[in-house]
């Protein structure tokens, strides 16, 4: 017999070993491997499980286990997608008209059926001005949701979504959107439980009680069973989940750790299945001796430095022309990360659905000083001590020494470097206490726009407070035109303005970096790092 226990804290996971002949130690994840219940280092602690406030990876994954939308991605290739609490859809032949039809047996995890009334409610929901959901932004393809979203309409009937019945949910689209079913796999498209929301508050309640153990009503293939705070976030499968039949494992545990060299031990220890990343120091040795555990895979993300355009000098595009110029950031690649990314001199990761900008940064340290000094601070002379801010990872701090170094050495400046936790990382980017803050944006679906948008006036995740009319309606004018070639070309337009300007500093595009234990299966390489729980399973070999 052998008994997992589970203590107050991540270090605490331990085993009682049970005597049988002389003794074996077992694992935890020897233990899982066998009730199916995958362990996952998940990075920090989740700032939220409300969809319609989350912002982060670290939050998206999590959410992919307890909800679904109207599609989910196929789990080798993620696109195409497929139907998910839609069994089919239809599209109008202008492409601006989507119907889709539920299936019978989409249920929530309390035995209700998932209607087309709450997926309605949901957008209703995320688009409410007073609810503030700095994601809302991504149903704006829909006819009259920003406007809603803005407070310029009122009436929600008006917006682009309506429920034909129980089962038929119908959404109108401004103009035609070639990535529009990509889209509905992310958590701003899911539905909620109407009942279990209006329980807890009102329709644009923030930070209501509804996500709590207990209180949370889903419809993903997993249900939330327990959530201890900086210990672990424990989910079970949903037996009222529409594919529940084809659905192997029985739950899916979530540790936060962020704490890389914390995490790598534990992955050695048999404690955890997948770990969030690994310790830049251990990467080498992982390559040296051709570990099957390590996986270094593509991935559709770029990692910044967000510059805060309100404060001084800042607001000045020379100095942040000047802070881009002076840094090293093949050297940061090649020294510091070492897991084949590659230095970043424009925003939009190269080959995003076939899109390159044609625009490029460049590195050049006399350029930066010459910026430097028609801004008025020759030689760093009278320049403020600004602050980088950073969450608590190995990698961002390292990064953040490496480029305080630089800016000293190349343009005689001194910067002051700030940690964070996640949480509060995130409130004081939404607050827009910072000077300079880290940031990484990963693609929300494969096309160029999902990383230009983010960059725009209202944007809800545009935390650099710079903002242009131009880069706007360039992209607006690229949301209404239907030829890809034409289209793209607009998009150069808007990223190489936005670089021209610089509100942000470009740094490394990523790679996917972590390590699996052989037992799981099902996880396969993708360039969205996308893993669907309901398609994997634990299987010694």
């Amino acid at each position: 017999m052998r008994t997992l226990i589970v203590r107050s804290g991540i270090l605490a996971w331990c085993v009682v070993l049970i005597l049988t002949g002389c003794g074996e130690r077992v694992t935890p994840v020897e233990i899982a491997n066998e009730e199916q219940i995958l362990l996952k280092g998940n990075g920090a602690e989740v700032a939220t499980l409300d969809m319609h406030l989350a912002t982060g990876v670290t939050e998206y994954k999590v959410l992919t286990a307890l909800f679904e939308g109207l599609m989910r991605p196929n789990p080798k290739t993620v696109a195409p997608v497929e139907p998910a609490v839609a069994e089919r859809y239809e599209m109008s032949e202008g492409g601006t008209r989507y119907t889709f039809y539920l299936r019978e047996n989409a249920r929530w995890s309390n035995g209700d059926p998932v209607t087309a009334h709450d997926f309605v409610f949901a957008y209703q929901r995320i688009l409410s001005p007073k609810l503030a959901g700095e994601y809302a932004y991504m149903l704006y393809p829909m006819v009259n949701a920003e406007a809603y979203n803005k407070g310029e309409i009122t009436d929600f009937s008006k917006v682009g979504v309506k429920a034909l019945d129980d089962r038929t949910l119908q959404i109108d689209l401004q103009s035609p959107t070639p990535y529009f079913l990509s889209l509905l796999i992310h958590y701003t498209w899911w539905p909620v439980h109407p009942p279990t929301i209006l329980a807890h508050g009102d329709i644009d309640t923030r930070d209501s009680k509804w996500t709590r153990p207990g209180n949370m009503v889903s419809n993903g293939p997993f249900t939330l069973e327990r959530w201890s705070m900086n210990d672990v976030l424990v989910t079970r499968k949903n037996p009222l989940y529409w594919d529940a039949d084809n659905v192997k494992l029985n739950g899916v545990n979530f540790l936060p750790i962020d704490n890389l060299n914390t995490e790598e031990r534990a992955f050695r220890a048999g404690q955890i299945h997948i770990t969030e990343s690994i310790p830049l120091s251990k990467i080498d040795s992982y390559k040296a001796r051709n570990d099957p555990a390590l996986k270094i895979n593509p991935y559709l993300g770029i990692y910044y430095y967000l510059l805060n355009t309100s404060h001084a000098p800042l607001d000045k595009p020379k100095v942040r022309k000047a802070l881009s110029l002076a840094l090293d950031r093949q050297m940061i690649c090649d020294q510091i990360l070492r897991g084949g990314q590659s230095p970043a001199f424009h925003f939009t990761p190269p080959d995003t659905a076939g899109y390159t900008t044609e625009f490029k940064l460049t590195e050049n340290v006399a350029e930066a000083r010459k910026l430097l000094a028609e801004a008025g601070y020759p030689n760093g002379k009278g320049f403020p001590t600004l602050e980088i801010l950073y969450n608590t990872s190995e990698s961002h701090k390292l990064i953040a020494e490496a480029i305080q170094q630089m800016w000293r050495k190349n343009l005689g400046i001194d910067v002051a470097l700030i940690n964070q936790d996640w949480k509060v990382y995130l409130q004081s980017r939404r607050e827009g206490t910072f000077d300079i803050a880290r940031a990484a944006w990963i693609g929300d679906f494969n096309d160029p726009v999902t990383f230009l948008e983010l960059m725009q006036t209202d944007s809800g995740n545009n935390h650099s407070r710079w903002g242009s009319e131009k880069f706007d309606a360039l992209l607006a004018k690229a949301s209404k035109t239907q030829d890809q070639k034409e289209r793209y070309a607009i998009l150069q337009q808007a990223e190489a303005l936005m670089l021209e300007e610089q509100p942000v500093i470009p740094i490394y595009f990523y790679m996917s970096a972590y390590l699996v234990n052989p037992a799981v299966k099902g996880w396969y390489p993708n360039i969205m790092d996308e893993h669907p729980y309901w398609a994997v399973w634990l299987e010694e070999d």
